[in-house]
């Protein structure tokens, strides 16, 4: 009889990077707390987890990113003060931030990879299955990209990682899979068994137009592989290398999630992530629709 799958309870959210693609407006504050309409990046991968059904989760900070633990504990002095000026939907959506799920955290000391980042969460993770979520890509929508990852993991008992079609000439900004084609219906066309994992290919070189998304569901066996990761260029360990591992001695699936994703860690893809979320905001998207319209560009 084959053991079923243990359910995914956590999550680990790591968030040491610098930003240094967003200087000077990460000088002195997080990358993950930039705003995107009116939500921190990180919140909307915290919503997106949430929505999943993960009831713990790991964030992995790093020197400066008080601000992340301080935007997710509670707030009493400014849930009072809201409340006294009348203002009790504000002061409930404050007290919600911290209360919809249980955190803790752990630090990355030095900007060794994500790869590190994720073993760092080790202990925190334990024995079982978990999520790991890029802060910097959002994916909006009904269905959580995450709950997908866990629906495959609980059907297949594989770890799984997200990937969506890439133009080919954009590879090189990818780690793109290669995969085993199979054929099949519904969501079973979707998941597709990994060979290999190439980290920026060229085009000429990229195995498929597959790319890494930023979510993954992974068993613990991925902490064995990270431990015999051997660090890469300026000692970082990645976690595409320990992926590659796993994909050898344990199978790991690509799954073509639904959705759409933006990588709001690009400046262009930061502006989009911004334009396109106004735009579906139920209090004034289409207030900003007409603006835009009276653009002459």
């Amino acid at each position: 009889m084959v053991d079923k799958p243990k359910r995914v309870r956590k999550a680990v959210l790591p968030a040491a990077g610098l930003g240094t693609r967003f200087l000077p407006a990460t000088k002195a504050q997080p990358k993950e707390m930039l705003p995107v309409v009116d939500k921190p990046l990180i919140q909307y991968v915290v919503e997106e987890c949430v929505a999943s059904g993960i009831d713990n989760i790991i964030i992995v900070t790093g020197k400066g990113k008080n601000a992340i633990e301080d935007h997710f504990d509670s707030s009493r002095e400014l849930e009072s003060f809201l409340e006294e000026k009348g203002k009790h939907d504000l002061a409930k959506m404050v007290r919600d931030i911290g209360s919809m799920v249980h955190f803790s955290y752990t630090r990355q000391k030095e900007p060794l990879g994500l790869g590190h980042a994720v073993l760092v969460a080790k202990e925190l993770v334990g024995n079982e299955p978990f999520a790991v979520l890029l802060g910097d890509v959002i994916i909006p929508g009904p269905n959580p990209a995450t709950k997908q990852l866990i629906d495959v993991y609980q059907s297949t008992g594989l770890g799984a990682i997200a990937v969506e079609e890439v133009p080919r000439e954009k590879t090189g900004l990818y780690g793109i899979v290669d995969v085993e084609q199979k054929n099949g219906t519904g969501a079973n066309k979707r998941i597709l068994k990994i060979r290999d994992l190439v980290e920026k290919p060229s085009p000429a070189e990229a195995p498929s137009t597959l790319g890494v998304t930023g979510r993954y569901l992974l068993p613990p066996e991925i902490f064995d592989c990270l431990e015999r990761t051997k660090p890469g260029r300026g000692g970082e360990i990645q976690l595409t290398d320990a992926l590659r591992l796993l994909a050898k001695e344990v199978g790991l699936l690509a799954y073509v999630y639904e959705g759409k994703s933006y990588d709001a860690g690009d400046k262009l893809g930061f502006l989009k992530a911004t334009v396109e979320i106004g735009l579906e905001n139920r209090e004034f998207g289409q207030a900003f629709r007409d603006y835009l319209r009276t653009l002459k560009l």
